[in-house]
């Protein structure tokens, strides 16, 4: 079969036309650009929810005192303020307790009338006392007028004897009744003397139905209500109350503070000192030392120290907790910092030549941050700037970590 000329020409290749725009380089551009993006998410997403994780410790920067600097401080500890004279108020006597006159926060003179016991009893004991007094003195004069009476027989018997006219015996007899009525006399002497003493004892018993206060203070707690039965000593199980108001002498009011015996060579009588109450972190208060307690407490390894503040606060308090810092001889500089007085572990603050830096934790990660320190002791350095109170660090310092790096708590960490 002859084979068309024309429909071989149909089949040849047309080279002098351009090149086709088709739209697929456009296709292969955009898809490596999706790549390339997705390429950078996941690695972003690899570095903020993988990486590398740094297991550490932390400590919380409490600040001591917001408020001004005393002086440099050469040993910290904390204690409790407390009163020297403090008395817990009962009665002399068992009774019950008919009034009482006083209430919490109310101040007293010495011997003001706290409370009164019902005094029908002791009305009674107190009238007998009375009585029994009565009735020795009674007895008492019946004897000397007997007394007298033998005295006078005595004497005439006498003068008869010597004229004869009575015998010897009746003489014998009448100066045996006088010895006798003489040692009565004195017998009933002795007992007017006790009776005395007994009808005494009652009065007191009785003034003391009124139990007064032993010395001027504040009650700080009412024990007892009327009704109730109040004795000296226990008795009667848990129906008896032993005391009816505890009363605190303010102006005994102290800081006892427990320290290291290892550190116990930095403290010393009439040393300045630095207190802070607990509730009043931006009031420091003057103070002082007034005695170290010649003994150690062998289960803590620790020696007391009383000290007395140099003016005392009505909001001073009993039994409120409280800092101080034993500070040194050295006169307070002018440029001494007055913002929060911040210390940390030393352990927590990096130093490289002159600067020193803190690791602070924020939501997993670290931030290294430059600080300024003061004085440190005991383990612990002051920080000055560079630290707000209640920021947590990482204590102690512990190698790869990265400014922003991710970090987590290691077990146990308090």
């Amino acid at each position: 079969m002859p084979l068309d000329s024309d429909s071989l020409s149909s089949l040849r290749i047309d080279r002098s036309a351009g090149p086709v725009d088709s739209g697929g380089a456009k296709r292969f551009i955009y898809i490596g650009l999706a790549v390339v993006l997705v390429a950078g998410i996941v690695a972003g997403l690899w570095f903020w929810l993988g990486g590398t994780t740094t297991e550490v410790r932390t400590v919380v920067a409490e600040a001591e005192s917001t408020g001004p600097s005393l002086g440099n401080s050469v040993l910290n500890a904390s204690g409790y303020v407390v009163a020297r004279r403090m008395a817990t108020v009962s009665s002399k006597v068992t009774g019950k307790v008919e009034e009482i006159l006083v209430e919490e926060g109310m101040a007293v003179k010495k011997d003001q009338v706290l409370a009164r016991l019902d005094p029908v009893n002791l009305q009674t004991v107190l009238t007998m006392a009375e009585r029994e007094l009565e009735a020795s003195r009674r007895n008492l004069a019946e004897i000397e007028v007997r007394l007298a009476e033998a005295k006078r027989n005595l004497e005439r018997n006498e003068a008869l004897v010597q004229r004869q006219l009575v015998s010897q015996t009746a003489l014998d007899a009448s100066q045996a009744e006088a010895n006798a009525l003489s040692a009565r006399l004195e017998a009933s002497k002795a007992q007017v003397k006790v009776a005395e003493s007994q009808l005494a004892m009652r009065r007191i018993d009785y003034n003391d139905l009124q139990v007064r206060a032993p010395f001027a203070g504040v009650v700080i707690s009412k024990d007892a209500q009327p009704g109730e039965i109040v004795s000296p000593m226990s008795a009667g199980g848990g129906f008896t109350r032993t005391g009816i108001a505890t009363i605190v002498d303010m102006d005994s009011r102290e800081v006892e503070v427990d320290v290291n015996e290892a550190y116990i060579k930095r403290v010393k009588a009439n040393q300045r000192v630095e207190a802070t109450l607990d509730a009043y972190p931006d009031q420091p208060l003057a103070a002082h030392v007034i005695n170290i307690v010649p003994t150690a407490d062998r289960t803590k390894a620790t020696v007391r120290v009383r000290i007395g503040f140099d003016q005392l606060e009505s909001y001073i308090l009993p039994d409120m907790g409280i800092k101080v810092r034993f500070l040194d001889d050295a006169p307070v500089a002018q440029n001494a910092p007055t913002g929060p007085r911040i210390r940390v572990p030393s352990v927590a603050v990096q130093r490289e030549g002159g600067d020193a830096y803190v690791w602070v934790v924020n939501e997993g990660r670290v931030e290294r941050r430059a600080v300024t320190v003061g004085a440190e002791n005991d383990g612990n350095v002051e920080v000055l700037a560079g630290v707000n109170s209640g920021e947590e660090l990482v204590s102690p310092v512990v190698a790869g970590l990265e400014d922003g790096g991710k970090v987590k708590l290691a077990e146990g960490n308090s």
